[in-house]
């Protein structure tokens, strides 16, 4: 395992402070605020931690309320909303310097049998064959604002192999294309059996990508190219199968909508076997900078 998804493990490895309270810390962001995929991650690590033994997670739903602050701790209270027969609920509200960042709402379920049925996965090309984020970024150096940035882009991947289908936003500036977008992600590294991980993980690595088909339709090239500054608005993620966030998942995303300033994307993520694992939705501020 290298450095960087240790020090994404130990991320999620949340400090209890109380019963229903966790403490987590934040490593260095490209930008200077909390990536929102480790706030929401972490969040769900603090609600799967209050939920009887067997539940695993099925859905969550989430808003970003406030620019966290990397270098401060944030603090997540765990609501214990309802404990029944088949399905626990949990809220929790991520705080920093008095005021909540964060909401979350998630739920988990005991496995069942039940009706099966699923969308196709789309045709990809296998993950082996694609670049890696060291050999892809350095073609676009030029594209970037500071072309410094490639080297912090890489490192800040380091922890998860993420590799595009196609050329991302930043790499085909002023061209619009179709608003969709494919990448195989993995963790880099063996992780261990909990069940709870894989999904957080995953949820982690939701928020790197999803509003890149938005970026694509306008032919925009995103932060590091300085023609539109965003942040995420709303999240939800539905969890339909066991999958494991150290084997290839395919995120294959798309853009249905730009409006009012928003950008809306949606995804489909399956396993490498054809499985759809994950639905995700996620709404975020796109704007022009004036």
């Amino acid at each position: 395992m290298n450095e960087e998804l240790q020090g994404l493990l130990d991320l999620l490895d949340l400090e209890r402070i109380e019963q229903d309270y966790f403490r987590g810390q934040s490593q260095s962001a490209l930008v200077p605020r909390v990536f929102g995929g480790q706030v929401a991650a972490q969040a769900l690590v603090a609600a799967g931690r209050t939920v009887p033994e067997g539940r695993g997670a099925h859905s969550l739903h989430a808003y970003f309320l406030r620019t966290g602050d990397p270098g401060a701790p944030i603090v997540y209270e765990v609501d214990r909303i309802r404990d029944g027969r088949s399905f626990t609920t949990r809220r929790v509200v991520a705080v920093q310097h008095g005021k909540p960042i964060f909401h979350l709402s998630a739920s988990f379920q005991s496995y069942e049998e039940g009706l099966e049925h699923q969308a196709e996965m789309p045709p990809a090309p296998e993950p082996e064959s694609l670049p890696t984020a060291a050999e892809m970024l350095p073609r676009y150096a030029d594209n970037f604002i500071d072309p410094s940035v490639v080297d912090r882009m890489i490192k800040a991947r380091g922890a998860v192999d993420l590799r595009y289908v196609d050329a991302p936003p930043y790499g085909t500036v002023g061209e619009p294309r179709a608003p969709r977008s494919q990448v195989w992600f993995r963790a880099n590294g063996k992780l261990d059996d909990d069940p709870l991980l894989h999904v957080c993980l995953a949820t982690y690595v939701s928020d790197m990508t999803l509003l890149d088909s938005v970026l694509l339709a306008h032919g925009r090239g995103g932060w590091t190219v300085g023609d539109v500054v965003g942040a995420s608005l709303d999240h939800a993620m539905w969890f339909h199968r066991p999958f494991r966030s150290d084997e290839w998942l395919l995120y294959d995303q798309e853009s249905p909508s730009a409006s009012g300033g928003r950008g809306l994307g949606q995804a489909r993520i399956y396993t490498q076997d054809g499985r759809l694992a994950i639905s995700v939705i996620q709404e975020g501020v796109v704007r022009v900078p004036r």
